[in-house]
């Protein structure tokens, strides 16, 4: 029995290897957009649009300075050239030793930063009205400030005229930057309404029971958090006031003008035009603008963009 009980007890056997069990996830497969990306023939289209796109944009700038350092009696030389063929710098010689220039220049600062201070700081007060309260006539009141953007700026130069020159606003300061504002704001208003609808209700509502006021939260909560959308509109409102040429030339005197209007008035005569100065002259007025946007990219792209997804 014994024996047999011994026969009949299973001798233990080493294990088959074990085989490895598919993954019951699928390998990712790459996506048809990918694979057309990588086409030699993709890839030279898109660097060729990219160049022709740059090209498009940066060829007036290479012929403002191209230009400015081509001598006068070469200007309109046949056939034209894109390198000067003897570069001068008496175009920015003429323009440092010019002081008219730099009455314009003071001009167009102060009626820049006045402007983009005032429209900051009028629209970011109707943004956050518009963002954060519900009252009778709001949404009547946010279209009607959207729909003043439809009416073109020169239609209403004659009745601005004829307003300021009532009041003896005409060639000062305070012309210029009302009418500057009066175009900034609808803009500002909905840039700054969007960036302020991102901002949690919850927060204001944590502030107010904490006893903040209202002026409290809106200064020392919602504007901190809404620096960005705050420099975008106040850039926006900068250039505006920078670049403007037909406001600048009807309201204000000589006395008065910023640059653009200034520009025009020292460089083209009857007679002739002074083109290497006039090219000089603009690219330098270019300068502070091109160099403000290339430090305050980001919180312009954040500033246009807030409020655009809602999550």
């Amino acid at each position: 029995m014994s024996a047999t009980t011994l026969d009949a007890t299973p001798t233990p056997s080493t294990p088959p290897p074990s085989r490895p069990v598919p993954s019951a996830t699928p390998a990712p497969r790459r996506r048809r957009g990918a694979l057309r990306s990588e086409r030699p023939g993709v890839r030279i289209a898109a660097w060729a649009t990219v160049v022709v796109c740059g090209g498009f944009g940066l060829l007036p700038v290479y012929w403002l300075l191209a230009t400015s350092l081509t001598p006068r009696d070469q200007v309109f030389a046949y056939p034209p050239r894109f390198f000067p063929a003897a570069p001068t710098l008496d175009a920015f010689a003429a323009l440092a030793s010019n002081e008219q220039l730099f009455v314009y220049l003071r001009n167009s600062v102060i009626v820049s930063v006045v402007t983009a201070v005032l429209s900051v700081l009028v629209s970011a007060y109707m943004g956050y009205s518009f963002s954060k309260f519900r009252y009778r006539g709001r949404r009547s009141l946010m279209y009607l400030v959207l729909a003043s953007q439809m009416f073109p700026q020169a239609l209403l130069l004659i009745t601005l005229y004829s307003v300021f020159s009532a009041y003896g606003l005409l060639n000062t300061y305070t012309a210029m930057v009302l009418s500057f504002t009066t175009f900034t704001l609808p803009l500002c208003v909905w840039m700054l309404k969007g960036f302020f609808d991102t901002i949690p209700d919850e927060l204001v509502e944590a502030a107010r029971v904490d006893g903040a006021s209202r002026l409290r939260i809106i200064h020392s909560i919602v504007l901190p958090l809404a620096a960005p959308g705050l420099i975008a509109a106040g850039l926006f409102a900068f250039v505006r006031g920078w670049n403007d040429f037909v406001f600048a030339l009807t309201l204000a005197g000589p006395e008065k003008q910023t640059l653009p209007p200034g520009l025009v008035n020292t460089f083209i005569g009857e007679a002739s035009t002074a083109w290497p100065e006039l090219m000089a002259a603009s690219l330098v007025v270019s300068l502070p603008v091109a160099i403000a946007f290339i430090a305050l990219q980001k919180y312009l792209v954040g500033g246009l963009t807030a409020g655009a997804v809602k999550g």
